[in-house]
């Protein structure tokens, strides 16, 4: 029987310097989109997938997010002495009470691979999501990208990518897989490339900043040589484990904004900002009378 996915890793230590200077002081995860955080859309997602235990992999000037996901009494006493019971309840239940934090430090930023491996001391040997939460997905009513590869990772019990299908001219953007098709919407891995050209591209299949990996990742991890700037590659650890265990490659239902990017950031603001219950209407006229 599968071991039930209980863990999600945040590789949280970026710098973000697209955003500069918004992101000089401030986390890129914690920026808004409307009235929460990225981080925040991505832990939400992470509960709704079953998740148990968050595990943020920050770095230096990133005590906001652990700021965010802890008790504010000073905050929590005045709203409750103003009467403001709704944004009361805004603030306390950011995760549940059921769901525990962990925060480690990854003291130089040296790639996502390196990042998911600081999180092995936590992780252990049970399977685990990563989630990058510039990655902002919205699949409408369902219960989120990641709830849908968990429920894949229950029926194959295999390590899965989230894909989806890109623009041949931007392929050079994405780990790009070549797969074989195994079920609708599912393939095993036959080989992934780092940003390919676009000539020598093996699919229009690009990864997205969701995994479900069993914890046989730590060891080709650990034997991933650096490349550039000194980084170990996640990319070319799944390129390894795929020749010893099947791996997957699900292209996930829903919508996907790049908030790493200024126009993906911008594109999610307006999308999320016309279905939020209060500003919807109103900032949906707003844009109508822009023309």
């Amino acid at each position: 029987m599968a071991k039930r996915i209980r863990k999600a890793v945040f590789p949280v230590a970026g710098l973000g310097t697209r955003f500069l200077p918004a992101t000089k002081a401030n986390p890129k995860e914690m920026l808004p989109v409307v009235d929460k955080p990225l981080i925040q859309y991505a832990a939400e997602e992470a509960v709704k997938a079953g998740i148990e235990t968050l595990i943020f992999v920050n770095g230096r000037n990133k005590r906001s997010i652990p700021d965010h996901f802890d008790k504010a009494y000073e905050l929590e006493t005045e709203l409750e002495e103003q009467g403001k019971m709704e944004r009361l309840e805004a603030v306390r239940n950011i995760v549940p009470s059921h769901v525990a934090c962990i925060y480690i430090r990854q003291s130089e930023a040296l790639g996502l691979g390196h990042a998911v491996m600081c999180a092995e001391p936590a992780v252990g040997d049970e399977p685990f999501a990563v989630i990058l939460a510039d990655d902002l997905i919205d699949d409408g009513d369902g219960d989120g990208c990641l709830a849908q590869m968990v429920a894949r990772y229950d029926e194959q019990v295999a390590s899965i990518l989230g894909v989806q299908r890109v623009p041949h001219d931007q392929v050079d953007r994405y780990g790009v897989v070549d797969v074989e098709p195994v079920a609708e919407r599912l393939g095993q891995l036959k080989g992934i490339v780092e940003k390919p050209d676009p000539a020598d591209a093996p699919s229009d299949l690009g990864v997205v900043g969701r995994y479900i990996l069993n914890s046989s990742i730590f060891n080709k991890l650990r034997q991933t040589r650096p490349g550039s700037g000194g980084e170990i590659q996640l990319t070319d650890a799944l390129d390894a484990l795929r020749q010893d265990e099947p791996v997957l490659a699900y292209e996930f239902i829903g919508t996907r904004y790049d908030c790493g990017d200024k126009l993906g950031y911008l594109q999610a603001t307006v999308e999320y900002g016309l279905k939020h219950p209060e500003l919807g209407p109103a900032f949906a006229e707003y844009l109508a009378q822009r023309g």
